[in-house]
């Protein structure tokens, strides 16, 4: 402390604070004003670790365990508690490897030793007094060339391999009693914020439960089956492919291999979509070919790719938009915001759409709707179908899985898929990719590109969006017949020349400030491959356009 002092504005109100006081001890003053723990600061729109000082006059707030900054810095943080546990019992002959986000939890294998409840048990008690133990969690600033020595030492080459592509000269690693690692994002003061966790054997590995609405007790772990096993595969193609890190893959564009990735992963995509039309092929009765998934998934791509692949099988596809069958936009509910909810069944005029969809399968000549978005009005153009014996409907739209939906008609006659953008490989080791990240990033380009939609709003929307998938998608993914993953393990090379300059558009003063900062970051991870290798059919083309589809 020199004598000088930061002027703090915090909830309206302007206090004085010695240059160089912790976010921390300015955070104990007020942490009988929330419910739930102090995790992040706010500081001129910029975010912060508690651990930082303030060294500027500014304005201040502070983040949670509930908001979704807050919980992912806690859940990252965790992650290193797990790692540090593991290596005070094993030291470095055992390894941990963060695979996939499963319901609330990671789920995590071991390398160099079988997961039993014993282990576990072992682990989870070591976690606990680290826990209690209340070490800080330090933040220190290195070269790269130093990072890069000191992680090949410790057999972490995952992460050595990322740091070799990185611009930067310098990177920041987190020290935990004196175990170092690095991770994509920010973390928690110390380990004695870290009181809520479970670990649960689970199929090959374990599942680290974390936190969810209640913050101060660990959730209950749910997940579907089918989920982890079409993940599972996804990681064993990577890993196939010797791709199962943004390392590896930058490594491969290095050496001029990115052709070849393309063209495997469109043959691997293909072969996948034919699998399915075989499958709906050979069972005679299907009619309804229901295709639903959360935002930005490649929906509507992926639905002209299984219409060809149902004609190669012998089946007439006719493609549905259940859009078409929304109620006229003064009937569509509003969300707790006031705001039309196109997302919600409701906005779905239910009667109509059985109605139609149980004449087509009775035979009967049926005229379709067509909802005009510019007058929010269902419109009859005189479009008229009947099904023959090879005719079958490729429906797609979010709530395709619901069984509210069709209630009425066999369910012999309806074939489910769920389709989402499960992203194959990880920044490293530790550090799994969010697929919402992705899912976010196609979004922010197609939007741009065929709506003419600012970067900024398409973030600003994102959590409406994301609240619409949990109540209306996520629920439902299990009922799915199959799962198909539309990720492509190149794809965020191709996007980063796209998002990048949209992000940078983004004013430092906007609430979206932080987001666009935080994705630009995780952007510069990757090598930049151009989009002129990406095939005409391919689902990236839904996105930065050039498709061959009507999309």
């Amino acid at each position: 402390m020199d004598g000088r002092v930061c002027r703090v504005i915090y909830d309206s109100q302007e206090k004085e604070y010695a240059y160089g006081t912790k976010f921390l001890d300015i955070a104990r003053e007020y942490h009988d004003q929330y419910r739930d723990d102090i995790i992040l600061a706010v500081f001129n729109n910029k975010l912060w670790e508690l651990n930082r000082t303030i060294e500027m006059d500014g304005e201040l707030s502070f983040l949670t365990a509930a908001d979704t900054k807050g919980r992912k810095a806690y859940r990252r943080s965790m992650v290193m508690l797990l790692e540090k546990a593991i290596y005070n019992l094993y030291g470095t002959s055992v390894k941990l490897r963060v695979m996939h986000t499963l319901g609330q939890g990671q789920y995590c294998e071991l390398e160099g030793s079988a997961v039993c409840q014993e282990l576990l048990d072992k682990i989870g008690a070591q976690m606990q007094k680290l826990v209690e133990a209340d070490i800080e969690i330090r933040k220190n600033t290195i070269h790269t060339d130093l990072a890069i020595a000191r992680f090949m030492e410790c057999g972490m080459e995952d992460k050595a391999k990322l740091f070799q592509f990185r611009r930067s000269s310098h990177v920041n690693i987190y020290d935990m009693d004196g175990f170092q690692d690095y991770f994509y994002g920010y973390m928690v003061p110390s380990t004695g914020y870290l009181k809520y966790f479970d670990l649960l054997l689970y199929e090959d590995g374990f599942v680290l439960v974390f936190p969810y609405e209640d913050t101060k007790k660990t959730a209950v772990f749910e997940t579907s089956k089918k989920l982890y096993h079409t993940l599972m595969e996804a990681a064993a193609w990577a890993k196939q492919m010797q791709i199962r890190t943004v390392g590896e893959l930058n490594e491969q564009i290095v050496k001029g291999k990115v052709q070849d990735i393309i063209l495997l992963q469109e043959a691997e995509m293909e072969k996948r979509i034919s699998k399915i039309a075989e499958q709906i092929a050979a069972e005679k009765n299907k009619k309804f070919i229901l295709i639903a998934g959360p935002s930005s998934s490649g929906k509507t791509t992926f639905s002209h790719r299984m219409s060809i692949q149902l004609r190669a099988h012998g089946l007439v596809p006719h493609p549905i938009g259940m859009d078409n069958f929304y109620v006229d936009r003064e009937k569509t509910p509003l969300d707790e915001n006031g705001q039309y909810d196109f997302e919600c069944l409701e906005a779905i005029d239910m009667q109509l759409f059985d109605t139609t969809m149980e004449k087509l399968l009775n035979g009967e000549r049926t005229e379709l709707p067509h909802f005009n978005f510019k007058t929010g009005k269902r419109e009859f153009k005189g479009e008229f179908l009947q099904l023959g014996q090879e005719d079958v409907l490729v429906i797609e739209g979010i709530h395709g899985l619901n069984d509210k939906l069709l209630s009425a008609l066999p369910k012999e006659t309806k074939f489910k898929i769920y389709i989402s953008a499960l992203t194959q490989i990880n920044i490293d080791e530790h550090n799994p990719i969010p697929t919402t990240d992705g899912r976010l990033i196609r979004r922010i380009v197609r939007d741009a590109f065929m709506r003419g939609t600012s970067a900024e709003h398409t973030i600003e929307m994102w959590q409406s969006v994301r609240r619409g998938e949990e109540r209306n998608i996520f629920p439902f993914q299990e009922q799915a017949d199959v799962m198909f993953n539309s990720a492509l393990i190149y794809e965020l090379p191709v996007l980063k020349m796209y998002a990048e300059p949209m992000l940078f558009a983004i004013p430092t003063d906007s609430p979206q400030h932080m987001q666009a900062k935080r994705l630009l970051k995780f952007l510069d991870y990757f090598l930049q491959v151009p989009s002129e290798e990406v095939g005409r059919n391919s689902i990236l083309r839904e996105f930065i356009g050039g498709s061959c589809f009507h999309v």
